[in-house]
């Protein structure tokens, strides 16, 4: 009997965001996947152990993930990483693949999910806390109120415009366009707040656009809230 295959969110950083089922399912099962070439220096691993230190002690799968613009050469990880997976689930074993924030928003394991559903693995989302919402939680800030409308992007998809909706845009992925997203933000005349490395230990907050470094960390994102709640960001 074949095992199945978990997509785990571990939460945007900070171990006790983590959810009991999350912490269950860790503690259940022995095979533990980890997007990156080294499993033990994995962001969502290290959060995860910080919770459930015997982690530690099962068995780590590190998945390469490619970070590249080069489609085929990325299918082509993507069905290695799948194989690897599929190799414990045959042998009837449960695989939990930890992500962070919430395994349904902009996550690696989705690649992997089509491949194994298609290849007839049976497969479960357990949500974790997005990393949008706890940085907004960190700002003291709500991201929507009576009948304001929210926009997840990617920065690295912006456009001219982008921002010309009434809402609140969360911009995901900011780090690599972090001055064009600045320059973006003033010509909409928008006021917004960058969280880096939301709930981990080398946090840091930027309260307005100018406060924000052209070099932030990977773990990077812009919320601009609309003109009228400018002073809510500082």
């Amino acid at each position: 009997m074949r095992g199945k295959a978990y997509g785990v969110g571990v939460g945007p950083g900070d171990p006790e965001l983590m959810t009991l089922k999350a912490v269950r399912l860790i503690r259940k099962n022995e095979v533990i996947a980890v997007p990156g070439r080294d499993a033990k220096s994995s962001a969502a691993y290290r959060i995860a152990e910080r919770s459930v230190p015997e982690i530690a002690e099962k068995t780590l799968v590190p998945i390469y993930m490619p970070m590249v613009r080069d489609r085929k050469k990325m299918d082509e990880e993507h069905r290695k990483g799948a194989a690897l997976l599929e190799k414990y689930l045959d042998t009837g074993r449960n695989v939990i693949y930890l992500t962070l924030g919430d395994p349904t928003i902009y996550c690696t394991f989705s690649y992997l999910q089509h491949i194994l559903e298609s290849d007839g693995y049976e497969v479960e989302l357990v949500s974790g806390i997005p990393s949008f919402c706890a940085a907004a939680a960190r700002l003291g800030i709500p991201l929507t109120e009576w009948d304001e409308q929210l926009h997840v992007i990617p920065a690295a998809h912006q456009s001219g415009g982008v921002l010309d909706q009434p809402g609140t845009y969360v911009l995901m992925k900011s780090a690599s366009r972090m001055e064009e997203t600045r320059e973006l933000l003033r010509q909409s005349g928008r006021e917004a707040a960058c969280v880096e490395n939301c709930g981990m230990e080398n946090e840091k907050i930027y309260r307005s656009v100018r406060e924000i470094p052209d070099n932030t960390g990977y773990f990077s994102l812009v919320i601009a809230k609309q003109d009228r709640d400018t002073q809510a960001l500082i």
